[in-house]
């Protein structure tokens, strides 16, 4: 058997953290409808690493959205982990989230007020979570992505690349089945760019955290197990 049919084969086995089935998204302003996308199937599997490349306005980034639950399809279905995921309230959606995903904006996000510290600790606040176990866990991220000494410094006082870091430390606290990171290095310089890049395989490869990332860049997209392409309202596995 060649080596990519036992990839194929491996990833065939792993189980399916994330789903979409049959989606659908049309925009509606006045007697004007849009459609995004239709009829869009999609498997992440566990610990793969996957890229959503296609043209700037192919719906790149409304279609990580409504896998990660910040938006609702018009029709269609999204499980996470096994469980209803699409289809529940805003809470619910945001409990599950919370629970078995981690998300990575292309602009980080981050609570300018707190210190990368506090910024990393706050979905295990939400869980309430002890001050204690969260700061020990925080800590322990802060030091994985290369910023132990930045722990109590704001966001105004890193760089660019300091506070992907932070962000993605921030996505990685709950021990998440999965990460999706939407165009994670768009805003960033070249040097920085690679090294976050750099930063999320190697998190993947450690940890077993399933990867998906929306991206232009086809260099990057390579890196990946597999690219899906959005073309004509159409995903197209390459």
């Amino acid at each position: 058997m060649s080596d990519e049919m036992n990839k194929t084969l491996n990833e065939a086995l792993k189980p399916v953290v994330l789903e979409a089935i049959g989606l659908e998204k049309t925009y509606k302003e006045a007697e004007i409808e849009t459609k995004v996308f239709s009829d869009i199937d999609f498997q992440l599997n566990a610990g793969e690493k996957v890229a959503i490349v296609g043209a700037s306005g192919s719906g790149k980034s409304t279609l990580l959205h409504l896998l990660a639950g910040l938006d609702s399809p018009t029709r269609g279905v999204v499980t996470l982990n096994n469980q209803s995921f699409s289809e529940e309230n805003d809470v619910v959606r945001g409990k599950l989230r919370n629970q078995y995903m981690g998300f990575v904006y292309q602009f980080h996000h981050l609570f300018s007020e707190l210190t990368a510290l506090e910024n990393v600790m706050m979905p295990l606040q939400i869980r309430r979570v002890s001050i204690k176990e969260a700061e020990a866990k925080a800590r322990g991220l802060l030091d994985k992505v290369g910023l132990a000494d930045r722990a109590l410094h704001k966001p105004s006082e890193l760089s660019g690349g300091e506070r992907q870091r932070v962000a993605i430390a921030r996505a990685l606290i709950t021990n998440p089945a999965c990460i999706l990171a939407d165009e994670p290095t768009g805003n960033l310089d070249y040097l920085s760019a690679n090294q976050v890049f750099e930063l999320l395989l190697k998190l993947n490869s450690d940890l077993g955290t399933a990867l998906l990332i929306v991206t232009h860049d086809r260099n990057l997209a390579a890196q990946m197990d597999r690219q899906v392409t959005l073309l004509d309202g159409n995903l197209i596995s390459s």
